[in-house]
Order: C-alpha cells, then structure tokens, then sequence
C-alpha cells in the first residue's frame, strides 16, 4: 500500500525527521486558508498522486502570490494527471500539498528498501538526487552508494558516517543524516514498511539537511499490525479491479491486451502470459487464483475478467492439485453461466482427475474450447481473439 506525500511527511514528523512546513488541501479555500496560515510569501503547490514523475508533468509548481496560487490548484483539483510512472490514463489529483519553499544548496537521494538478493534490509544513496534519479540508476549505477544492514546487528553508526563520506557532508551534516538514517530505520521496521524514499534529500540555505519529498510503500501483508495505516489507503489511486481481487484474495494486474488469463499459481501465470506473446496475442491481465481455486473463487475471477471491456478471449489454465480436475471444471462451467461470459473460453486443465473435468465441460452444453496443452491453449486463445476482433 502506497501512502501520498503528505501522508509520509506526517510519519517522517512523528519520528523527528526535517520536512518542510505544509499541509494538505483537497479545495482552493483549504489551499488559500493554509497559505496564509504558513506566514510565507511564495509556496510549492504539489499534486496527490501515487506515482513518481510528478515535477515534469507539471504537478509541482512554485508561486510567488495568491491569486497563482488558487489558479494552480484550480487547475490541478479534479485533474488526471500522466507521469511516466502512472496509469496510461493518469492518476486522480484529488489533493495538493502545500508548502513553504526551501532553498536548495544542493539535491541528494536516499532511500531504506528490501533487497531481495540478500534477503536483507539496504540503504541507497545518492549525490545525484532529482528527478532524473532513474535515469542516473539507468546509466551511472556507480553513483548509487547501497549498504546492507544486517538484522541482527541492525543500522550502525559508523554505516551512516560511510554513506556521509560518500555524500560529501560535513561534519555538522553527517550528524545530521546519522540521526535521520537511525529515525528513517527504526520508522521503517516499526511500520512494516517495504519502501521508503527521500529524493530530494536537500542541503537548504542554512546547511541543513531536509526532506524535500517523501515516499512510502508500507507491505501489504503486514497491515493488520498497521490498522492506523489502512485507514490511509486511497482507493481513487488504485486499480479499481485490483482493489475488488484483494477482496476476494486473487492476485489481479490490469494489462493492455485483450486475451484475459485466468490461472492457479503465480509461475504459472507468467508463463501463460509468455507463452501468448509467443503466439503472437496479448494478455489482458496477470491472474493467479491460488492453490485453492473454489467454485465461489473463480467465479469472481470471470467477474473481473468480463468486466474488462478490451478482453476478447479467455484462457483459463488450471493445475488440479490441492484441488480436482473435476470440481474445477464444475466451477467454471457454474461461473460462466452465472455471469454470462459472451466471448470465447479456452480451458486447458492438467492434474488429478483431468479426464474427467474435461468430460465434465464436454458435456456442459456450453461453447468451451479445451485445450490439450499449454501450447494448444494459446493458439486456440489466439485464434479466438483474432477471430472476435
């Protein structure tokens, strides 16, 4: 779960951490009324979204007197904005965060995220904080600094003075990022967080160190140990069938294709996507069901997929392991009829009881093409979107 700007700073002010002085508006009055109540004579109007790039897509702006600052946050109020980390069509801006602006000395990146690979906690950082810190890690990987906490151990000082020297601070200000390295750590474990990002991490006109920006993802799997945390979730910022499947415990992604795949198994997923693209087709959806693929499960699944208006096909392919052949099958000729699927369904199942769940879907009644194969599968899939176009 993603939390929006505003939201993170209030955390990084909880754990005594430099944020710029600002608050939240969801209408011009709230954005004229904490202007004032700033005392500053130019503010940052910076777009709510959940998605990086806003700087470049115009969703940060400065002004410099109250009448820009209302047709600012007219202007962004009610929009879509298109960053090239949001949705084709864009995030809902149905906030602004506004604050006083700092004076930039120079521009740092900093971040705590778990790194897979040591299956560990990491620190990066960078002088080359900004909005083309992708870009840096793209080309100039060398200019990332990444040291790995062990957990045991947990964050050492002299771990921070390392990556002080490596930033180029001063004394004064690698006591500084000492103190804020130590808060950003035990923030992150206290919060179940899997991400948290500063960039920019500045050096403001009195040498300083302040975060400019704030970005938090907190672990979904650990949220109901953060109930306060939940409460923050946007569901405007979210998918809205990737929020109906984490009711129901499907692990849903929205795509660009139009063969939807409906599948049991997250590898098996991948694969069923790959092998459509090989084939020449295009996935509509990352779908896994899970092991326990339950008549009312899938069922659900076929209510996500038809919802979407670009599927042309289906392919469902199941693996009968914990559960049987026979009753899934069941469960998809039950789903079909309950929702009403109007476009082709290619049904390969492979597993306990196969000869059975493919007798089952033969003699549904129903225009179920089964497939042999994974290959098979795809091909028949392919063929039936191209045939539905």
């Amino acid at each position: 779960m993603n939390l929006h700007e505003y939201q993170a700073k209030k955390l990084f002010e909880d754990f005594g951490i430099n944020v710029p002085p600002g608050r939240p508006a969801m209408t011009i009055k709230d954005a004229i009324r904490v202007a004032n109540e700033l005392g500053v004579d130019q503010w940052v109007v910076k777009a709510q979204v959940h998605a990086g790039g806003r700087g470049k897509a115009g969703g940060v702006k400065i002004v410099k007197d109250l009448e820009k600052l209302e047709s600012t946050v007219k202007g962004l109020l009610g929009t879509q904005l298109i960053t090239k980390q949001s949705a084709p069509t864009g995030q809902p801006v149905n906030c602004v965060l506004i604050t006083s602006v700092s004076k930039i000395k120079s521009e740092l990146y900093l971040g705590i995220v778990v790194d897979r690979a040591s299956r560990k906690v990491a620190i990066m950082a960078s002088t080359e904080g900004g909005m083309d810190i992708e870009e840096v890690a793209a080309t100039q990987p060398e200019k990332i600094i990444s040291v790995v906490i062990e957990p045991v151990l947990a964050l050492q000082a002299h771990q921070c003075r390392r990556i002080g020297f490596m930033l180029g601070l001063d004394d004064k200000q690698r006591k500084q990022l000492t103190s804020l390295l130590q808060s950003l750590y035990r923030l992150f474990l206290e919060k179940d967080l899997s991400l948290v990002e500063i960039n920019p991490l500045i050096i403001n006109g009195e040498d300083d160190l302040e975060a400019l920006d704030a970005k938090i993802s907190i672990d979904d799997n650990a949220l109901f140990r953060q109930p306060h945390l939940e409460e923050w979730r946007d569901p405007s910022q979210e998918d809205e069938k990737e929020s109906i499947a984490k009711r129901f415990d499907l692990n849903y992604v929205t795509l660009d294709g139009n063969i939807a795949c409906m599948v049991n198994g997250a590898g098996l997923a991948m694969a069923t996507m790959d092998i459509i693209k090989l084939h020449g087709g295009e996935p509509a959806n990352f779908l896994d069901v899970g092991g326990g693929a339950t008549a009312e499960r899938v069922a659900e699944a076929f209510k996500l997929i038809v919802s979407d208006g670009n599927v042309e096909a289906i392919l469902v392919n199941i693996f009968g392991g914990i559960v049987r052949c026979d009753l899934i099958a069941e469960g998809i000729i039950q789903a079909v009829k309950e929702v009403g699927v109007k476009v082709p369904v290619v049904v390969r199942l492979e597993g306990t009881k196969v000869d059975e769940g493919k007798k089952t879907l033969a003699e549904s009644g129903l225009t179920i093409i089964t497939a042999d194969d994974l290959t098979d599968a795809a091909e028949k899939a392919v063929a039936a979107a191209k045939g539905a176009e």
